[in-house]
């Protein structure tokens, strides 16, 4: 009687068992799905942060280029550039190597007919002071600069000419050329005398008479 009793239940565990419901398969692909999703998006995360390193690294790189060929080009360019004339919007007093500002009658008494000397113009530039025969300034002064290469050019009385020392170039008393390399005449400045006797440069805007063109430094 036991025995059978014993063989009952058990029938009725196994077929309790049967009947329980097994998980769905669905739910198991959906949570593969979701870890696959999860997954992509993770990758495409840390190929977007790659991406972003990588236009930074490019940037860095392209900008470094840049500069370091501006920095090399910019004196290439300015080597074939003539120098500067000075200039400005208004005169400036010329000043001998102390600073000092000059005037015209003690200039004068102090420097023979024909004298081409230097003093501090327009920018700063050494500009020749022109006394003419008659013991009177010339209306003009000549930028010393020369227009080759950038020396400043010795006046030489012996030969009556300018004589650059660095490559021979040459120009004539009133600074137009007479032997290259120098490609252009010394540029003009205006000298006048205020009311006060002061010797005054200022920029020549008008025609270069030496050339019956506008002079190359405006």
């Amino acid at each position: 009687m036991k025995l059978l009793s014993v063989f009952a239940a058990l029938l009725a565990t196994g077929t309790a068992s049967a009947f329980t419901a097994a998980p769905p398969a669905f739910s198991v692909q959906r949570s593969s799905i979701s870890k696959t999703v999860t997954s992509m998006a993770d990758s495409e995360a840390e190929f977007y942060i790659d991406q972003d390193r990588r236009n930074l690294m490019n940037l860095i790189l392209v900008g470094s280029a840049a500069v370091t060929v501006g920095g090399l080009a910019v004196p290439f360019i300015a080597f074939f550039v003539p120098p500067g004339a000075g200039g400005g919007g208004g005169g400036v007093s010329a000043k001998n190597a102390l600073g000092d500002d000059l005037y015209a009658k003690a200039y004068l008494d102090s420097h023979p007919a024909n004298d081409r000397n230097l003093a501090q113009g327009l920018k700063g530039d050494a500009t020749y002071l022109i006394v003419k025969e008659d013991k009177t300034l010339e209306s003009y002064g000549l930028n010393a600069v020369c227009t080759h290469l950038g020396c400043v050019v010795p006046w030489s009385a012996a030969n009556n000419k300018f004589m650059c020392p660095c490559h021979g170039s040459q120009y004539a008393p009133d600074g137009h050329v007479v032997r290259g390399p120098a490609p252009l005449p010394l540029a003009l400045a205006h000298c006048d005398t205020d009311e006060n006797g002061k010797i005054i440069l200022s920029p020549w805007t008008e025609t270069d008479f030496r050339t019956g063109g506008k002079g190359w430094w405006n």
